[in-house]
């Protein structure tokens, strides 16, 4: 890949602009709210952008196209069952609770619902979780700079975390809010070329379904048993562990994405915001997706193309850059690469900034230094900032272990959103759930997850307590994994707090179905109002279902 004069000076406009918003937004920056929680102040239109930008990092560009090649048009169950159905959830059932209750983060709704042990608990597994996000974004713009430019990967790595330090540090949450709308367009615009492109060169999708098997070109078909399809899973682990589990999990209760919607300035933009946010969400998988599908059936032919090999194996995350190299001139060249690099460092705000929020009101003002002054805080969330992308960088490092990060990532999310959605699920919609109950049960989740992991394997990963069971697919042992994590955070979030003495119904205004504060809709048009947008977009994502079975 040689980039020519005009593909570097969009580069460097690039990061001439994303320091600017920081440097723009420094000045809006008075006190530790303003930083870490952006004041609540941002009109709806730019939440709903962010709140789908958020979940747009490395993880999804790379990641989805190294799994379309790796499985075809199943891993758009990623988006159709595995998201939208979460997303309007949140918004109509759950953005009331986080909201209302005025609850500057998840883990602080936790305290207020449960208790201090369950906040604390959930604090330091999220803590970790984002670490790790931020460190896969860092480490596939680390594959991306040092295939494009020749860098090393450690010097690829410490440019974008000092440019994402720079800009996140100025401006805080605000900051990585408006690069991620920024970011958003130039994803649009840098990969939708692509996917067309690819797409022509393998023949258009009819000509594609003669060159990839069937397994790989439907959605639902081939998923009656899990050695029938490439992704390893069979229809009840898919529509459980990735349609409820893992999908719920994240998009109902990972802070990143909510603190999108919670900074929005009002409960109606806060419920609408994820509602909004699924109408483009149930698209990306046309500009995301079909490259590497695209790239699978290249591959098959003598088309000249090649996914790149990792070694006895294929390099599934290099497949979204070889394809721009095989198929960007000069300039479209630079816009693409824009993408790429606006993906991976909103990626990495966007967990870094999820992190100095929890870190600094979760942690540190709860336990370590209650009661001083306004400042200090904003101090020690600007401190936490610089510390979490030293941290990110230690992870980047973890994920060149695997040959396709979303692998990874959902391995991630199996271990603290599985269990965190059952306990907020029982939270939520049960009274008689005790903050005894939720602290055993998200402890036992987490166990129940690490044994799960430690007792199958799956591509060689796994097994280090023994092998009981054999995945086909790491996809496969990570929708199993979420599973059993789940299943097991109920079961012990329910028998414990049965046991146990539940906080009187007065204390729970605002906190549980039934009691929280609805704002009031009517007299409202119905594009104001989430509900009627919730069933357009459920009649749309059934449509697209439909149409790839």
């Amino acid at each position: 890949m040689i980039l020519q004069r005009i593909d570097y000076a969009i580069l460097a406009a690039y990061f001439l602009a994303v320091l600017a918003i920081g440097w723009w937004l420094k000045s809006k920056v008075h006190s530790a709210n303003d930083f870490l929680t952006a004041g609540r102040s941002i009109p709806v239109w730019i939440t709903s952008l962010a709140f789908l930008a958020a979940n747009l990092g490395a993880q999804e560009l790379v990641g989805m196209a190294a799994s379309g090649a790796k499985y075809g048009i199943m891993t758009a169950h990623f988006y159709w069952i595995g998201a939208i159905p979460a997303m309007l959830f949140v918004g109509l059932f759950m953005m009331p609770f986080y909201y209302g209750s005025k609850a500057r983060s998840v883990p602080e709704y936790l305290a207020l619902r449960f208790d201090e042990k369950t906040r604390a608990f959930n604090a330091l597994t999220f803590a970790v979780m984002t670490l790790f996000s931020s460190g896969i974004s860092m480490y596939a713009l680390g594959l991306l700079l040092q295939s494009v430019l020749g860098w090393s990967f450690t010097a690829s790595v410490l440019l974008a975390a000092t440019i994402v330090l720079i800009y996140t540090f100025l401006g805080g949450l605000a900051s990585a809010i408006y690069n991620e709308v920024l970011q958003f367009f130039l994803i649009v615009i840098g990969f939708s070329p692509l996917a067309w492109l690819a797409m022509k060169a393998a023949g258009g999708w009819a000509a594609t379904t003669t060159k990839l098997p069937a397994p790989m070109t439907h959605l639902w078909t081939e998923t009656g048993h899990a050695a029938s399809n490439p992704m390893g899973v069979e229809v009840v682990g898919l529509i459980f562990g990735l349609g409820f589990v893992l999908s719920f999990g994240y998009w109902c209760t990972d802070y990143l994405v909510i603190q999108r919607a919670m900074a929005s300035n009002s409960m109606s933009g806060a419920r609408r915001t994820p509602v909004i946010a699924a109408f483009p969400k149930m698209l990306f998988p046309f500009i995301v997706i079909i490259p590497g599908i695209a790239a699978a059936a290249l591959a098959s032919s003598a088309s000249g193309y090649v996914i790149p090999a990792k070694g006895a194996g294929l390099d599934y995350d290099q497949v979204l850059t070889s394809l721009m190299a095989h198929f960007y001139p000069a300039g479209m060249l630079g816009l693409g690469l824009v993408g790429l690099l606006a993906s991976f460092m909103s990626g990495m705000a966007g967990n870094v900034t999820a992190f100095n929020t929890v870190f600094t009101y979760d942690l540190y003002q709860s336990y370590l230094k209650k009661g001083a002054p306004d400042r200090h805080y904003l101090f020690v969330g600007r401190l936490t900032t610089v510390v979490g992308v030293g941290l990110s960088i230690g992870a980047a490092y973890v994920a060149q272990r695997y040959n396709n990060i979303m692998d990874l990532l959902q391995l991630v999310f199996g271990f603290v959103n599985a269990p965190l959605f059952a306990t907020f699920l029982l939270g939520m919609f049960w009274k008689r759930s005790t903050g005894h109950g939720a602290f055993t049960g998200l402890v036992g989740g987490t166990v129940a997850a690490a044994m799960t992991h430690g007792l199958t394997v799956a591509e060689g990963k796994g097994g280090w307590l023994g092998v009981v069971h054999q995945f086909p697919s790491t996809m496969a042992q990570n929708f199993w994994i979420a599973i059993v994590a789940w299943v097991s955070c109920l079961v012990l979030t329910t028998g414990v707090s049965l046991m146990t003495t539940p906080r009187p119904v007065a204390e729970l205004e605002g906190l549980v179905h039934g009691m929280e504060r609805m704002p009031a809709d009517e007299g409202r048009p119905w594009y104001q109002r989430p509900a009627p947008l919730a069933v357009i977009a459920t009649m749309a994502v059934i449509g697209l279902n439909l149409w790839f079975w």
